[in-house]
């Protein structure tokens, strides 16, 4: 619930909710076949959401789409605020929000964030975190933490594998106790991402790129989008690299595009001359930074296009390893894209929070600069007070 009881609970109004019903029949459509072609029987889910979508648009006099292909292209054309959706909450989504890219066809990141509200606790929606869980267990029962940090720089910088690559990490020793789940987590690509016999990756957060009409290529990282034309990385032909295999979808969204703006940070804060360590004990959280005066951080980095849906997930930073001042971070283009993302965030924050503070990624930098010359104050501090109640030790 909000930390605001007075205000209502958008997730559950039902427009939201036949939305996220909505987002995920896309999903699972785009799981069975593609987007742009479809084949009887539909599943489940695609059949329930547009009986519903229609029963909506009956009662609020609005023509319904004829059937499942039409419902894809509202999804594609229309942004969801122009839907004939009387009690869609007014400012709840932005202004070109779509469920549907329009160049690719491919469901976008905030489609896959509703769909997941709607999975709830079920395995769909756990998947990514069944792989984490299952990671950290495996690496305790080693006694290898170093174990932990290879698996997640591997989720991190090799979302595609070739089959030499596949060679290369089965002879990592560090990559033994999770071995069994690197032979799960990665899957075959599809036949859609070629083009003339070739997959090309992005140079920037290296997944594969969908190939788009008029001869250009996609990225599916909504931070690559913003920046501008994907930048071409490997060029891939399968008769020349044999199979290969991608991260399947829900970890290279939650695990590995959120990961490339961990080691960005990471690099950054390296760059000022702080001692950093990545997924300290296993995975308490992303980052702990610690300053020439041992006073240290501990930051959470999260992407997700929805800031609604990210503040009903937040919740305080777990306390081991300890640390003095604790807050999550955001790509800065997620605000720059949407001007009130802090601010929806703040209001959705979770009460199991704690008063988290979100901070934009250079906000944090910025911080950080100004407590390495020596300021106090809040510009020198990721948290808006001390407390000894979230496992932080006044400074």
């Amino acid at each position: 619930m909000p930390e605001h009881p007075e205000v209502l609970d958008w997730l559950l109004h039902r427009d939201v909710v036949l939305l996220r019903a909505v987002a995920t029949a896309v999903v699972r459509l785009d799981g069975v076949t593609r987007l742009d072609s479809f084949s009887l029987p539909y599943p489940t889910e695609a059949q329930r959401a547009l009986d519903g979508l229609v029963l909506a648009c009956l009662l609020s006099g609005a023509r319904p789409p004829s059937g499942i292909p039409e419902l894809m292209r509202w999804c594609r054309a229309r942004p969801l605020g122009s839907w004939p959706l009387d009690r869609l909450p007014e400012g709840l989504f932005a202004a070109e929000d779509r469920l549907i890219d329009e160049d690719s066809g491919r469901p976008t990141q905030l489609c896959h964030e509703l769909a997941v509200k709607m999975l709830g606790d079920s395995a769909g929606r756990q998947y990514d975190r069944v792989v984490i869980q299952e990671a950290i267990r495996a690496c305790r029962d080693a006694s290898s933490p170093e174990s932990y940090t290879a698996f997640r720089r591997l989720l991190v910088t090799r979302p595609v594998l070739t089959e030499s690559d596949w060679l290369d990490i089965g002879a990592d020793l560090y990559l033994d106790p999770v071995r069994f789940l690197i032979d799960e987590i990665y899957g075959p690509v599809p036949a859609g991402s070629r083009r003339d016999g070739l997959h090309l990756t992005c140079g920037r957060c290296l997944t594969l790129l969908t190939p788009v009409a008029g001869g250009g290529w996609w990225c599916e990282r909504d931070q690559c989008r913003f920046q501008g034309a994907p930048p071409h990385g490997r060029v891939l032909s399968a008769a020349d690299v044999g199979d290969i295999r991608q991260l399947r979808r829900p970890l290279r969204q939650f695990v590995t595009g959120p990961g490339r703006a961990e080691a960005d940070l990471e690099q950054e804060l390296r760059g000022l001359g702080l001692a950093v360590e990545m997924w300290p004990g296993f995975d308490a959280y992303d980052l702990r930074v610690t300053f020439p005066d041992g006073h240290v951080w501990a930051i959470d980095v999260k992407d997700w296009a929805h800031p609604g849906l990210l503040g009903r997930s937040a919740k305080a930073v777990r306390p081991d390893p300890p640390y003095d001042e604790a807050c999550w971070v955001v790509p800065r283009f997620r605000v720059r894209t949407r001007r009130d993302y802090l601010d929806v965030f703040a209001r959705e924050r979770a009460p199991q929070a704690g008063g988290l503070r979100l901070l934009p990624d250079d906000e944090l930098v910025r911080t950080a600069r100004a407590r390495l010359r020596g300021e106090r104050g809040a510009t020198a501090r990721i948290t808006p007070q001390i407390t000894e109640t979230n496992g932080a030790k006044d400074a």
